[in-house]
């Protein structure tokens, strides 16, 4: 099997529902044993640590989570303390909250719990995170770009992720942000990567064999630049508008699956009663 997914894992657009249905974080709740399995709240992007435990921890024990503890990294010295790494090895499911992806992979880049996260998901613990942190799931992150604005040949700035999957690009808030632009240059300047743009209370929940299906109430874009006849992209005039052709575009929905290993869609297996006419 190729080593390009890590394993399972629950990839959220941000801005996911808190309050009413809750129907990303009940299956974030549900893809564990709630009775026994550990929820690690990792609150490492944000600078409101505090806050941000206690909000999720108020939601997944309303969930019916018995098991939760809280994971913050301040300073990458905390990274190597045993007591940290352990919960990273204890834990049945590792969530990532919002905030300042560059705080993730700074603070947790080449130490032991990095190494331990890597491990952990390849044995079997799910790998969640929300906005910043669904951002740092891939290999090449998006860190900073502009919002709502045509795509520039070199406006984008991009570092490396965590690698829990490789040879794709993850932005996200994209409608609600009018990230494509930046998307875009991402790919452009990474054609062999694909670019996956997820919208607000939507998320995409990938296995280790690489299928990815939509959850939520948004849409999820993949553009494969792999097939591009043109671009202008260069270092050359900066900040002169994008000019590319041939770049694929896929939109799904809830129930539409994906493919990265494959990077082709797919719809929804659909029962024989769903298919039988009255």
């Amino acid at each position: 099997m190729s080593e390009k997914i890590k394993g399972d894992l629950i990839i959220i657009g941000g801005a996911e529902d808190k309050e009413g249905d809750k129907e990303i974080l009940k299956k974030v709740c549900n893809s564990i044993n709630k009775d026994r399995d550990l929820i690690l709240i990792a609150t490492i992007a944000t600078e409101y640590p505090e806050e941000a435990f206690k909000k999720y921890t108020k939601i997944f024990e309303g969930l019916g989570v018995k098991n939760i503890k809280g994971l913050n990294i301040k300073e990458r010295s905390d990274s190597e303390e045993e007591k940290n790494i352990d919960l990273i090895k204890d834990a049945g499911l590792i969530f990532f909250t919002g905030g300042d992806q560059l705080r993730i992979t700074s603070l947790l880049g080449g130490t032991n719990i990095y190494d331990a996260i890597k491990e952990a998901s390849l044995n079997g613990c799910t790998i969640v995170g929300t906005s910043a942190g669904a951002s740092v799931m891939s290999d090449t992150m998006i860190v900073k770009g502009e919002d709502d604005e045509s795509p520039r040949k070199c406006t984008l700035r991009m570092a490396p992720g965590l690698g829990l999957v490789e040879g794709i690009m993850i932005d996200q808030h994209f409608a609600q942000r009018g990230r494509v632009g930046r998307l875009l240059t991402g790919i452009a300047q990474n054609p062999e990567v694909v670019g996956v743009g997820i919208d607000e209370d939507t998320a995409l929940v990938v296995r280790d064999n690489g299928d990815a299906q939509v959850v939520g109430n948004g849409a999820v874009y993949i553009l494969d630049g792999r097939n591009i006849t043109y671009s202008n992209v260069s270092e050359q005039n900066s900040d002169e508008v994008l000019s590319m052709f041939n770049v694929n575009l896929h939109v799904l929905k809830e129930g539409d699956k994906f493919n990265l290993l494959s990077k082709l869609p797919f719809e929804e297996e659909k029962s024989k009663d769903e298919n039988s006419e009255d």
